[in-house]
C-alpha cells in the first residue's frame, strides 16, 4: 500500500468517474484502475462498484476512504512540521457555504481575507448542508460555513454569529404595517418555502410548525432571492434570515416585519476536520467573518405605524 495508491483511490471517490481521476492525479487511466486493483487485491475489499459510466463507493470503500484522507492529511502535517516556518496562509482553500448564506456573506468576506491572507485565494463551493457533511469527510472541503446543528464525526464547529428571521410580506399587504406577525399565523397564508435539502427550510417549520399541515398552502423554490422576488410579485409571504434583508439586497416591494419574541434565528459556524493541518488558515476565516459582523449595515426595517 502506498500513499499514490490511497491519493488515487480518495480521488476515484471524489470524482465517480476513473477518467477525471486520473487526469486530476496526473497519470494514465489504465495506471490508476492497475493500481487500484492491486490495492483491491492487498485488502482483500472491494472499494468501488464498477457500472456502465457510474462508480459507486462500497460500503467498506466509503471507509478506507475516509481513513485514506487522513492519512494523507497526517502526511500534510508531517510535511508542514518538516519545513518548519512555511506559511499557513498561503495556498489555496477550499470554502464551502450554504446556498442561504453564501450570497450575503461571501461579497465583503473575500475582501476581508484578502487583506488578511493575500496569498489564500478562496476555491468556493455554494451547496447544500448535506452536500459539505461529505465534502469535509472525503477532503474535497478544507472548511465549511454551516448552519448548526451540524454534529458530524471528526468534524470541529466553531460558532460564529446568530442571525434572527423575519416575516416578509408584498408592499400592499394587510401585515405591511404590523408591529409583529406569530409563527402560527403564517399558515393562514400562501407561503412561499425553499425546497426539501435546504436547512433553512427545515428551520422555518420548526419555528412555524403550523406550515407543516397538509392544508397549508405552500410554494417551493431553490433560492431565497426567487422566494424575495416571489414575494414582490405578490404570490404570498414568506420568511428569510437578518442578512438577507440588507439595505443592498433589500426591495422596495418587499416589507420586512418582526416575529412576536422570542424571535426564531438560525446559529452560524465554520466546520472544519479535526485533522485539518492548518489551524491558522481557518483563524483566518472566522477572523474576516468578524470584521464582516462588525462593519454590517443597519438592517431593513419594516415601515412605521402611520
Amino acid at each position: 500500500m502506498t500513499l499514490n495508491e490511497l491519493r488515487y483511490v480518495v480521488a476515484v471517490a471524489q470524482e465517480r468517474n476513473f477518467g477525471r481521476a486520473a487526469a486530476r492525479c496526473f497519470v494514465s487511466q489504465p495506471a490508476l484502475s492497475v493500481a487500484i486493483h492491486k490495492l483491491e487485491d492487498e485488502l482483500g475489499a472491494a472499494l468501488f462498484e464498477r457500472g456502465k459510466g457510474e462508480i459507486t463507493v462500497t460500503p467498506v470503500g466509503e471507509r478506507i476512504v475516509e481513513q485514506a484522507q487522513k492519512v494523507l492529511e497526517e502526511t500534510a502535517r508531517i510535511r508542514e512540521i518538516a519545513l518548519g516556518g512555511r506559511d499557513q496562509l498561503v495556498g489555496v482553500l477550499r470554502l464551502g457555504v450554504i446556498h442561504t448564506v453564501a450570497p450575503y456573506l461571501l461579497p465583503d468576506l473575500i475582501p476581508e481575507l484578502h487583506a488578511l491572507a493575500p496569498q489564500m485565494p478562496l476555491e468556493i463551493d455554494e451547496t447544500l448542508t448535506e452536500n459539505l457533511e461529505a465534502g469535509l469527510k472525503s477532503g474535497r472541503v478544507d472548511a465549511a460555513v454551516v448552519a448548526l446543528p451540524f454534529d458530524v464525526a471528526g468534524i470541529v464547529t466553531n460558532f460564529m454569529y446568530e442571525e434572527p428571521f423575519q416575516v416578509v410580506v408584498p408592499a400592499g399587504h394587510k401585515w405591511a404595517k404590523r408591529k409583529a406577525v406569530a409563527p402560527d399565523e403564517l399558515a393562514g397564508e400562501h407561503t412561499i418555502l425553499l425546497n426539501v435539502g435546504h436547512c433553512f427550510r427545515n428551520q422555518v417549520l420548526d419555528a412555524c410548525p403550523e406550515l407543516n399541515r397538509s392544508e397549508a398552502m405552500v410554494t417551493r423554490t431553490n433560492s431565497l432571492e426567487t422566494v424575495r422576488n416571489m414575494v414582490a410579485s405578490g404570490l404570498g409571504v414568506s420568511v428569510l434570515p437578518r442578512d438577507a434583508l440588507t439595505p443592498r439586497y433589500h426591495s422596495q416591494l418587499v416589507v420586512p416585519v418582526p416575529f412576536t419574541q422570542p424571535a426564531p434565528t438560525r446559529r452560524i459556524a465554520l466546520a472544519y476536520r479535526r485533522s485539518f493541518p492548518r489551524p491558522e488558515a481557518i483563524a483566518a476565516i472566522r477572523d474576516g467573518v468578524a470584521r464582516c459582523r462588525a462593519k454590517a449595515p443597519a438592517r431593513a426595517t419594516p415601515r412605521a405605524r402611520p
